[in-house]
């Protein structure tokens, strides 16, 4: 079992790429490839040239019989696809040129990899897609929506593996009863082509599905009378955890504020873009003007505000990457096509036609919005954990190049690092599911971004049980296992920590219905 770590991965690919033209090309060149080499795209084409010498091994024959990879959240694994054929397409128009990613010679000895990696990809005999979903609406459309890109890229052969599948145990909790009625409505409504798949379900079982026994126990039966056997040990204030909600948060959020930047991050799944949505939603409801947007490549915020009439003061878009990079090719082509020849010109535009250039425009879209926080909230849903970074690095890089060549007093210069690292104006969340693996992940992300100088305002445990009453065993025993993990949280890792409960009605967290019919929506 690997673990393929991005920065180590693109730190190797820095220096397969550098290493030949060490004793070719004098230093202040060899500095000059680095630097290009540190930008966001090459990570990723980097963690993919990993992935491919698992798959297409270093000679002809592949290393092993069987290879399971379990992907980055959907977006990135959509990007991380889409990158062979990006740089073919680059490399084929030109061959002589440099990216971001170094000289295109560099980038032309591993294309006849990618491309039998990618072949190998859509070859039915070898290569099954499995889309994991969960029994809910969006994650659904979620998958079936990813599944639709994939297949569009070739990739065909998927089956449906629907995880977290909830029966009763106690037939006489309520609360029970609704989860399990909603999740098998969810299914009796997913999207017709899902339907079509091959697809597997496994329960929603009492505990994390972590170390090698429990592991063994995924594709068994829920043992009923075992769980009901635990849960009577457990005492019901063993259950419950009393911690501030999503409308003290927003509360908190607002206190002697009527304007600022707010971002929810987390790892893929956690619920980010559900808590955004209602955190503005929220502040809208209480007067101020909002705007939220997401940077999330697989996010679709309307699926969330779906049948909600908005209210006037809350603005809703995303920023979609390649409507900001075609933008910002656009913008840099009236700026600096001026005066060209046609050779120069065409030269630049396959300069911008570097899949670079998204990057950049999403950081450009990004930082319209830190502007337009400075005089009313902005609600920002981030990409999963690994785009975030990747934002954030560009953002870091951009500060530092600011500061180096700007003739202009740096005490006075704002960069947007400069505003995320003010915590009196941007108030960064945490998002997790009270799990353990989410919450290592959390973990982590907080410590790259106090690395960074940024200090989380505070963590949001979303989807916790310990939040609601009930009595059904798998149910309570969940519960009881989540206390200690936020408890922890509370006291090592969050200054702030809220939680939101295990929702079964088809509204968002911290919206009650009676609010909604007094805004008028």
């Amino acid at each position: 079992m690997v673990n393929i770590d991005p920065e180590k991965s693109a730190e190797a690919y820095r220096q397969r790429v550098i290493s030949p033209l060490q004793d070719i090309l004098p230093e202040h060149e060899i500095e000059r490839i680095r630097e290009e080499l540190s930008g966001g795209c090459t990570t990723e084409i980097a963690a993919f040239d990993e992935f491919a010498r698992y798959i297409a091994g270093d000679g002809d024959q592949t290393p092993y019989d069987v290879i399971i990879f379990d992907t980055a959240p959907t977006g990135h694994t959509l990007r991380l696809l889409e990158l062979p054929a990006a740089w073919s397409e680059f490399i084929d128009d030109n061959p002589d040129g440099a990216s971001c990613l170094g000289p295109s010679s560099a980038l032309k000895t591993n294309q006849e990899r990618y491309e039998k990696v990618v072949n190998r990809l859509k070859d039915a005999n070898t290569t099954t897609i499995y889309l994991v979903t969960r029994p809910e609406k969006t994650a659904l459309r979620e998958a079936d929506r990813s599944g639709n890109e994939l297949l569009e890229m070739g990739l065909a052969n998927q089956e449906l593996l629907i995880n977290g599948m909830f029966e009763p145990i106690d037939e006489s909790d309520p609360f029970a009863i609704k989860l399990a009625e909603k999740m098998q409505q969810t299914l009796e409504e997913m999207p017709e082509r899902l339907k079509k798949l091959k697809h597997h379900t496994f329960p929603l079982r009492p505990w994390n599905l972590l170390g090698i026994e429990k592991l063994r126990k995924v594709f068994e039966p829920l043992d009923a009378a075992e769980a009901e056997q635990e849960s009577k040990k457990i005492a019901y204030d063993d259950t419950t955890v009393e911690l501030p909600d999503l409308n003290q948060l927003v509360a908190d959020l607002s206190k002697d504020k009527d304007h600022g930047l707010v971002m929810t991050m987390g790892k893929g799944g956690v619920g980010k873009t559900v808590i955004a949505a209602s955190i503005a939603l929220k502040l809208a409801q209480n007067g101020f003007p909002v705007h939220l947007t997401t940077t999330d490549p697989a996010a679709h915020l309307t699926d969330y505000l779906d049948g909600i009439s908005l209210p006037d003061n809350l603005e809703v878009n995303r920023i979609d990457p390649r409507a900001e990079k075609q933008a910002y090719i656009e913008k840099v082509l009236r700026q600096k096509g001026k005066d060209k020849t046609e050779d120069e010109l065409r030269l630049l535009k396959e300069d911008l036609e570097s899949p670079c250039t998204e990057e950049v425009a999403v950081f450009h879209a990004f930082s319209k919005a830190i502007q337009q926080a400075k005089r009313k909230f902005v609600v920002v849903d981030t990409a999963p954990t690994g785009h975030t970074l990747l934002l954030l690095d560009t953002t870091g890089s951009y500060h530092r190049e600011v500061m180096r060549n700007s003739n202009l007093d740096t005490g006075k210069l704002k960069t947007p690092m400069i505003y995320l690292q003010d915590s009196d104006f941007t108030k960064l969340l945490l998002v997790t599911l009270p799990e353990t693996t989410p919450v290592l992940e959390a973990s982590k992300l907080q410590d790259d971004l106090r690395r960074s100088g940024i200090e989380p305002f505070a963590w949001i445990a979303n989807q916790s049980m310990a939040a609601v009453k009930m009595t059904d065993p798998v149910l309570k025993l969940r519960a009881a296992a989540e206390k200690p993990l936020l408890k922890r949280v509370q006291n090592e890792e969050a200054r702030r920590l809220y939680s939101i409960p295990f929702m079964v009605e088809n509204r968002l967290p911290g919206i009650e219905e009676s609010e909604l019919a007094e805004a008028g929506l």
